[in-house]
């Protein structure tokens, strides 16, 4: 079964030459995001030292890459998040919440090294539409 690429108007400067990844990838109904930072449209990130900021622009991307796939964030199953520091936890969990507000996705959080020192938070998602039209 062939795999699309999901590329979002929104994070159309991926994959930066440092970063080779699509956003997105969609096959078999299932919708994979790729874990998303703060960049902004510009791929600019956005909320340096504000993780609260920085977690609503990461799922900004991160409803740019499932709208992409008809998906929306009832659809996703399941989220992992990477945190800089596990103390953004409460900061990042009180946008999150804001996002799933009821029946949220199951979800892993921990503390890891990020791509750059400035990224405080990392998102990524799997959700389920069915099949995908060709």
């Amino acid at each position: 079964m062939p795999k699309k690429v999901l590329r979002p108007k929104a994070l159309s400067y991926l994959p930066l030459p440092g970063y080779p990844y699509s956003a997105g990838t969609a096959a078999g109904g299932f919708v994979y995001s790729a874990g998303l930072v703060a960049w902004d449209e510009t791929g600019t990130l956005v909320g340096i030292g504000d993780v609260g900021r920085q977690t609503r622009q990461v799922l900004t991307n991160l409803a740019a890459v499932m709208a992409e796939a008809g998906a929306t964030f009832a659809d996703i199953l399941k989220c992992n998040v990477y945190l800089s520091d596990i103390c953004h936890f409460e900061a990042m969990n009180a946008v999150f919440r804001e996002a799933f507000p009821s029946d949220p996705p199951a979800r892993t959080t921990v503390e890891a090294a990020l791509a750059e020192p400035e990224m405080l938070v990392e998102i990524e998602a799997v959700a389920f539409i069915g099949q995908l039209a060709s």
